[in-house]
């Protein structure tokens, strides 16, 4: 028989196929492509993927760089194909009827359900949306004849609806959630909402898992009838729809948002009652090891157990994880090659990457390998002392955490670390164990979880004063400014110094590390200047006006009734991402919603030394805004020019103008005014109106920007403030092609996002938020031009 060959030098030197730096290759080429700011065309992603598959399967030093381009073309090709199959934008604004299984759990709120439907493959569905996903708003008071039954939608079952559909499109803003970036990771290809309730019909009862998890929830929430029942439905099933906002804010002042949703570590207690049952078995009836090992035995137990609760869980990313390392470490034992802990991490990036790259854009990717990563790090082994264990394992997921929360959200809590100590032990090794108990019971007999469900409730209510008392502390959470892109690397590699081993040399040098993402500069005007950022609100209008010490907001955007406050989900991110700390002037310039529909909000959250509003508009702790009224700030002169003394309050007519004039140039606020007054203020005083930035008044109505109005101002840039698709059809296109004639550059929301416009020494400077921060998934790369089509049957409600 002929020998084989030795292997070569190059075969001893490459990495193994799915070693840690193979797995390290990939993960690098998915996230370089995610950041682009836009996709190479198709058949480049093919070569990459093909050069990259071809370089991976060589045994030599070239797998590295081969995994490197695998990852980078399988993430384009991924994200190009979901990307041309959201909605086209020839189908936007449509009724379509659509048949359907709702997928997931709907998501009950006081006016609307929100749920997602994966459209039937039938040929009567729309050719674009067959075995797609869509995301649907069923509201309430959409029809007042025939409300229709909203609240008989369940999870599972199937659906026939009358919808009207748009491709994903969400506000884009400092600090903001980014809606469309989550509709890529989720595969969602339109969202929208139920037109004709009343014709909706159901079309097959709830079938599948998720229908056994809304019935598992509601049986929870009939036999626990106490308020904790929420977070034992929370941390049995992944069911968050009954939290509340105050709940969710407690969780972040706290840092226990990674606890109350099912993590890993659940799904490693599920696989441990299930492994502990199999080796009692196993050694009740020593027969049955005749036919499978107890070791195996158990470890198949244990993998079959992670499965069905990620299943229960709806499969979310940290619950993937967890099952994608338990199998690593399960069929090593099959195969008698058990592999070090970073190996099987290693590898469950690597399988979950190659299956679905995409989940890459989601933030619980990253936190949940990179923590397990630190653990594994700088925990090599055990102290000996369970409790010594814990408070260090505590330790390094903070601090090594801290830099990826900072960034992905924006904020940190100072009382995390003594949170997760009592948090972290009490809920997942007593409250957990407890609600999983109760399933196991109630999988067996209906009815007979409650007991367990109520203790964990019981037990869950014991700890959860001490973490509202720490929330209310005011020291909990603090919140950062956009930082810096280099902050994140240096703050890292800060962490990993000040986690090497003891008698590493000047280890309080890391902590300088740390500076440019715990204190980045906030890029503050210098005296003499200012900074205007038209906040993107959707159809509403609120603007930042920042001085080198001083900040005045000028309206909060809208709050509507079916759930979306602009003050709380774009305008405060936006002020917390700028790095305000605190509000020297609120100006509310009516008392229309979508301009003061959000100050509830801001007012709640902000701290406003003052603030105006038009007098006679009933809004509370406001002084009149009349016309001569002036105040300087740091070397910039701010005057009210409208509304004057003993002026009648006339809605849109009486809105505050707001004169900003800066050494470099001046800005004009104009509110909602009409051609009436803004030929008024034309004739009272021309060279007030006279300046080089104008907000566009009544978001680009054609019953606003009188021609000689508009000639007067001689701006060089007019801003809209406008949200995509509204039902007034805002901005009116004569309107923007008037600015547009008289000289000035347009800029609008619903195009760019927020419009930042600096007023400097080194002159007038303009840009949007899309164009600073471009992404491969912006929505306006997929549209030749933004459309202004009526839809006149909902207020237009971004996304997100």
């Amino acid at each position: 028989m002929e020998a084989s060959s030795p292997p070569t030098p190059s075969a001893r030197l490459a990495p193994a196929p799915f070693g840690i730096a193979t797995s390290l290759a990939l993960v690098a080429g998915v996230g370089t492509c995610l950041v682009l700011p836009a996709l190479p065309a198709w058949p480049w992603l093919a070569a990459a993927f093909a050069f990259g598959f071809a370089g991976w399967l060589r045994a030599d030093r070239w797998r590295l760089c081969g995994a490197l381009s695998l990852g980078f073309g399988l993430a384009g090709l991924h994200a190009a194909s979901t990307m041309a199959q959201q909605l086209p934008p020839a189908l936007e604004h449509q009724e379509s009827v659509l048949s359907g299984r709702i997928v997931g759990l709907p998501q009950s709120e006081p006016r609307r359900t929100r749920f997602r439907m994966r459209i039937d493959r039938d040929p009567s569905q729309p050719a674009a949306l067959r075995g797609q996903v869509v995301q649907l708003s069923w509201y309430d008071d959409f029809d007042a004849v025939a409300p229709g039954p909203r609240t008989a939608l369940s999870a599972g079952a199937r659906w026939r609806i009358r919808a009207k559909l748009r491709a994903p499109r969400s506000l884009r803003n400092p600090g903001g959630f980014d809606g469309e970036r989550h509709a890529l990771a989720e595969r969602i290809v339109a969202t929208g909402y139920v037109r004709e309730p009343g014709t909706a019909r159901a079309l097959s009862p709830p079938a599948g898992i998720d229908a056994w998890r809304e019935a598992t929830s509601r049986s929870i929430a009939r036999q626990v009838p106490r308020p904790s029942s929420r977070f034992v439905r929370a941390l049995a099933l992944g069911d968050t729809q009954a939290l509340d906002d105050r709940d969710w804010e407690i969780l972040r002042a706290n840092g226990l948002t990674h606890l109350i949703a099912i993590s890993g570590f659940h799904v490693g207690l599920a696989a441990g009652f299930f492994a502990l049952f199999v080796l009692g078995l196993w050694r009740a009836l020593p027969a049955l090891a005749r036919r499978a090992p107890r070791s195996q035995a158990a470890g198949v137990a244990a993998l079959l157990g992670a499965g069905v609760y990620a299943a229960m869980a709806g499969f979310a990313l940290p619950t993937l994880r967890t099952v994608l390392m338990i199998a690593v470490v399960v069929a090593a034992r099959l195969w008698r090659r058990p592999p070090h802990p970073a190996q099987a991490l290693a590898l469950a990036a690597f399988a979950l990457l190659s299956v679905d790259p995409l989940s890459a854009l989601a933030p619980g990717f990253w936190l949940s390998f990179v923590g397990v990563a630190w653990l594994l790090w700088c925990l090599p082994r055990s102290t000996g002392s369970m409790l010594r264990d814990f408070f260090s394992a505590q330790g390094v997921a903070a601090l090594g955490l801290l830099p990826l929360s900072a960034v992905l959200f924006g904020q940190a809590s100072t009382a995390g670390p003594l949170a997760n100590l009592i948090a972290v032990p009490w809920w997942s090794l007593v409250v957990v164990p407890l609600s999983l108990l109760g399933l196991a019971a109630e999988a067996l007999n209906s009815g007979s979880g409650g007991m367990l469900w109520r203790l964990s409730a019981q037990t869950f209510e014991w700890s959860w004063p001490v973490f509202e008392a720490l929330s209310d502390s005011g020291l909990a959470m603090r919140w950062l400014p956009e930082p810096a892109w280099y902050a994140l690397p240096l703050a890292l590699f800060g962490a990993l110094w000040l986690l090497l081993p003891r008698g590493t040399p000047a280890k309080p040098l890391a902590l300088l590390l740390w500076l440019p993402l715990l204190w980045p500069q906030r890029g503050l005007p210098g005296h003499g200047e200012a900074e205007l950022t038209v906040i993107d609100v959707g159809q509403g209008l609120s603007v930042l006006v920042r001085t080198s010490g001083h900040a005045l907001l000028y309206d909060t955007g809208p709050a509507v009734r079916d759930g979306f406050d602009a003050g709380e989900r774009a305008v405060l991110p936006a002020l917390h991402a700028l790095g305000v700390p605190r509000l020297d002037k609120l100006v509310i310039s009516h008392a229309d919603n979508d301009h003061a529909g959000g100050a509830h909000a801001v007012r709640r959250v902000m701290a406003i030394a003052s603030a105006s509003a038009p007098d006679g508009a009933g809004l509370p702790q406001t002084r009149p805004c009349l016309a001569g009224t002036r105040w300087r700030w740091d070397g910039v002169e701010f005057r009210f020019l409208h509304p004057p003394r003993h002026f009648p309050y006339l809605g849109n007519e009486a809105s505050c103008v707001l004169r900003i004039e800066t050494a470099h140039g001046a800005a004009l606020l104009t509110g909602d005014i009409g051609e009436v007054i803004e030929r008024r203020l034309l004739r009272e005083d021309p060279a007030a109106v006279r300046a080089d930035v104008v907000q566009v008044a009544h978001h680009g109505s054609r019953s606003s920007s009188d021609p000689g109005f508009v000639a007067a101002t001689g701006a060089r840039y007019a801003l809209l403030s406008a949200g995509y698709g509204n039902r007034f059809r805002h901005p009116n296109p004569a309107v923007v092609e008037r600015w547009q004639r008289a000289g000035a550059e347009t800029l609008s929301t619903l195009e760019g996002g927020a419009l930042r416009i600096g007023l400097t020494a080194d002159g007038i400077t303009a840009q949007t938020r899309r164009q600073r921060l471009p992404r491969l998934w912006d929505a306006t790369r997929r549209h030749e031009r933004v459309s202004y089509r009526q839809d006149r049957t909902r207020p237009d409600v971004p996304e997100g």
